[in-house]
C-alpha cells in the first residue's frame, strides 16, 4: 500500500485495543501522520474515564464504540454499528482495521460468556469476527493490521524463554478452557503463544479471501517492557517487566512504548510496502515460523470461526 494514496481522501480506520500501551500511541500516531483519518475506536464501556480527552485537538477525529471483544454478540453489534454510520455517511469509506487488542492470563481457565477460553476469544476470534463483518465495506487500498507476537516461534530467540513454545491442537480444543492443562503460568503463557501462532494463520487465510484492493499483515512489535500485558501475572514477573526490562530498552535491545507504538502506527499506515499475508517483524518484512505455513490448519481454523462468527453471534 502506497500511504500517501490513503492519505489523499477522508478514510476510516476501525481499532482495537488502543486504550493503553502501544496500542494508545499508535492510535495517535495515526491521527497525527495521516490528517484525513477518522479513528474508530473499539473499547469495552467506552474505554478508561477521560481516555478521548488524552487526545486533545485530534479527538474531534475519534469515534468510541463500545464493545466487549470477549464477546461474539457484543463485537458484532459494534460491527453493525460501524456499517450503519457508514452507511449514512457519517464516517468516511473504510480503508483500515487494526486488531491490536490481546490479553494474557496466568492460566487457561478464564471463560467468555460463550463459553470460550478467554485468551482465544479475543486474540482470535474477535479479530475473524471484525474482518468477517466489515469485509464488503473496506475500499480499494485498505490495509488490515493484526497485532501478533514472535512468541509464535517458541524458541529461545524469540521470547527469552519466558513463554512456552505453541502448542497446536484442533481448533475446537483450543477454544476450550482448560486445553493447555490449567496449571498457572505455564499454561495461560501457552494458550497465548498458541492464539498467535492462530492469528498468523488467520492472516495468511484472509489474504486468500479478502477481495482485490483489500490487503492483511501480521505485526510482530517483539516484546515491549512497560505495557499491561503481564498485568495478571506473578509478583516477580510484574516487577521485570515494570523495572527492569525497560533498561534492556534503554540499550537498544528492546523498543519502549513510544518506540513501538509509533511502529505499528507506521504498520498500520502503510508506511512499510507488504504484500497481503505478510509478516512484519518491528516494521520489515520477514518470515513468520515454519509451523505457521499449514494450509490445511488454516482452512481449519478459519472455518471453525466463521461457524462461530455465525452460530454465536446473530446480530437482528
Amino acid at each position: 500500500m502506497d500511504s500517501t494514496q490513503i492519505d489523499s481522501n477522508p478514510w476510516t480506520l476501525v481499532m482495537t485495543g488502543a486504550t493503553r500501551g502501544i496500542g494508545r500511541v499508535a492510535a495517535r500516531h495515526v491521527l497525527a501522520e495521516a490528517p484525513d483519518c477518522h479513528l474508530v475506536l473499539l473499547a469495552r464501556g467506552g474505554g478508561p474515564t477521560g481516555f478521548a480527552d488524552d487526545f486533545g485537538d485530534v479527538g474531534g477525529r475519534l469515534t468510541i464504540v463500545d464493545a466487549d471483544l470477549a464477546d461474539v454478540r457484543s463485537t458484532r453489534s459494534a460491527a453493525a454499528a460501524i456499517g450503519r454510520l457508514l452507511d449514512d455517511a457519517t464516517l468516511p469509506p473504510l480503508r483500515g482495521l487494526a486488531g491490536n487488542a490481546g490479553i494474557q492470563f496466568v492460566d487457561d481457565q478464564h471463560t467468555t460468556a460463550d463459553g470460550l477460553e478467554a485468551t482465544f476469544a479475543v486474540n482470535v476470534l474477535a479479530d475473524h469476527v471484525l474482518i468477517g463483518d466489515l469485509a464488503d465495506r473496506f475500499t480499494r487500498g485498505s490495509r488490515i493490521t493484526i497485532t501478533v507476537s514472535d512468541t509464535h516461534f517458541g524458541d529461545l530467540r524469540h521470547n527469552l524463554g519466558m513463554v512456552p513454545a505453541p502448542r497446536w491442537m484442533s481448533p475446537a480444543q483450543l477454544a476450550r478452557p482448560g486445553a493447555f492443562g490449567g496449571a498457572p503460568p505455564a499454561s495461560g503463557r501457552t494458550a497465548y503463544s498458541t492464539s498467535k501462532l492462530a492469528a498468523v494463520h488467520l492472516v495468511h487465510e484472509w489474504s486468500r479471501r479478502l477481495p482485490d484492493g483489500v490487503e492483511i499483515v501480521s505485526y510482530n512489535p517483539a516484546y515491549v517492557p512497560g505495557t499491561d500485558l503481564t498485568r495478571d501475572a506473578g509478583v516477580v514477573e510484574r516487577f521485570a517487566n515494570r523495572r527492569m526490562l525497560p533498561v534492556f530498552a534503554l540499550m537498544g535491545l528492546l523498543d519502549r512504548v513510544p518506540v513501538a507504538g509509533r511502529r505499528l502506527g507506521d504498520a498500520i499506515l502503510g508506511t512499510s510496502s507488504a504484500e497481503s499475508g505478510a509478516y512484519l517483524d518491528r516494521g520489515r518484512v520477514a518470515a513468520s515460523s515454519a509451523e505457521s505455513y499449514d494450509r490445511a490448519r488454516e482452512l481449519e481454523l478459519w472455518e471453525f470461526l466463521e461457524a462461530k462468527r455465525v452460530t454465536l453471534g446473530n446480530v437482528q
